[in-house]
């Protein structure tokens, strides 16, 4: 499925390019080095009782299912939905490893064709830039029960000090002008005005910082998984920023494995009972 960049409202969503994303030919390093949100994440969600263990769930852009394993695992009935079937093949071969029970289906988050007040709990990772916002805003609140809650979180590298992060977004931009999604301060103000003008209430957010440990190999994968590379640029190109990354990391940081910044951040709003 193909994305386009939505228009900026804020400092982390500033991309006014036309760059087509499709995230199909990443599946594979997407399902490898793509690390999913940390354990603290999901124990936050049930210290605050914002999630419980006989919530029904709905996991939008599920991609290969990181957070609908997570809460699975913890006991919930969790559908992931994902528009991009490699994505979902990737997933379910997760799931079967892991023996968590996920169902995923093939779908849009603004148009999902699920049943209307169906699930206590949505949630979205790493996607609500990429969606119809309005829209997708809409749509969760018909598949919610009353008073069920959304849940739209991140977990973002964090370009600091030049640091390998910022070395990393450096050489994206070069290969990839159309790419404008570097130097993310890992908040998302535009998002708090989603909900709000949705008609969800009883906004909360959260935030924490934690470092992640990649080998070079683990690295690389994880940024031709990313937007900027293998879900925009032809084949040819994603092996040529490979091979330079490589030996950028080679020379710059020899030393493995590297220790990246990221930080979580997470928000929750209700819909009136």
């Amino acid at each position: 499925m193909l994305f386009k960049m939505l228009m900026p409202d804020g400092p982390a969503l500033r991309d006014t390019s036309p760059m087509a994303v499709n995230f199909g030919p990443t599946a594979a390093d997407y399902g490898r080095y793509r690390a999913g949100f940390p354990q603290r994440f999901f124990k936050r969600l049930f210290a605050e009782s914002w999630v419980s263990p006989d919530h029904a769930v709905l996991d939008l852009g599920t991609g290969t299912g990181t957070i609908a394993r997570g809460l699975a695992l913890r006991g919930c009935q969790v559908t992931g939905l994902d528009s991009e079937h490699h994505l979902l093949t990737e997933a379910a071969r997760l799931d079967r490893e892991a023996a968590t029970g996920v169902t995923y289906v093939e779908g849009r988050a603004e148009d999902t064709g699920l049943a209307s007040r169906s699930f206590d709990v949505v949630t979205a990772g790493q996607c609500w830039h990429w969606f119809d916002r309005p829209k997708a805003a809409a749509e969760v609140a018909r598949v919610l029960k009353p008073g069920g809650r959304l849940i739209i979180a991140h977990f973002d590298w964090l370009p600091l000090n030049h640091n390998v992060v910022a070395m990393t977004e450096n050489l994206v931009a070069r290969h990839n002008p159309e790419w404008h999604l570097g130097n993310n301060s890992g908040i998302y103000p535009a998002f708090l005005a989603d909900v709000g003008e949705g008609g969800f209430v009883g906004v909360e957010t959260f935030s924490f910082d934690v470092d992640v440990s990649y080998t070079h190999e683990a690295w690389r994968g994880r940024i031709r998984a990313s937007a900027g590379v293998g879900a925009s640029l032809p084949a040819d190109a994603v092996m040529r920023f490979d091979t330079e990354l490589a030996a950028a990391l080679s020379a710059g940081w020899p030393v493995e494995p590297l220790v990246v910044p990221h930080r979580v951040w997470t928000l929750k709003a209700e819909l009136p009972a």
